[in-house]
C-alpha cells in the first residue's frame, strides 16, 4: 500500500529494498514522509530520474516498520531530521544524508559517487 504521494516508485519491504540494491549498481532511497522537509527531495528525485538513468530512485515510507533497514542503519546514526536518504553503489551504503537537500546537494552526491 503506497504510503508516499510521489511519482517515484516506492519500497514497501526490508526484502524488496535488499533485492534492489542487489540488482542495480546506483541506487537512491529517501526515506520520509509528506513533510516540509521531504517533499522538496521528492521533487527533486523526480526530476533527476528522467536525467539520470544510470541511479534508480526511490522512496520508502518512514513510518513503515520495514524502513528500519533505513532507520537503523548505522550510517544514520545521530540523524535528526527527516527524510533519511541513503546512496547505494553495488551493494553497499556510499553516502548517507538527513533532512532536506536543494538539488544541488544532491546532484553533488550523486556526481561523487555514482558519476554522470
Amino acid at each position: 500500500m503506497k504510503l508516499l504521494q510521489t511519482t517515484i516508485h516506492e519500497i514497501e519491504t526490508a526484502d524488496e529494498l535488499q533485492k534492489i540494491i542487489n540488482e542495480n549498481e546506483n541506487v537512491m532511497v529517501c526515506c520520509g514522509r509528506m513533510g516540509p522537509m521531504c517533499i522538496p527531495v521528492y521533487d527533486e528525485m523526480e526530476e533527476l530520474q528522467e536525467e539520470r538513468e544510470n541511479v534508480k530512485f526511490y522512496s520508502m515510507a518512514f513510518d513503515n516498520p520495514e524502513a528500519s533497514i533505513v532507520r537503523n542503519a548505522p550510517e544514520c546514526q545521530g540523524f535528526m531530521g527527516l527524510p533519511f536518504t541513503m546512496y547505494y553503489k553495488n551493494g553497499k551504503v556510499a553516502k548517507a544524508t538527513s533532512s532536506i537537500q536543494n538539488r544541488e546537494q544532491i546532484t553533488s552526491v550523486l556526481d561523487e559517487h555514482f558519476g554522470n
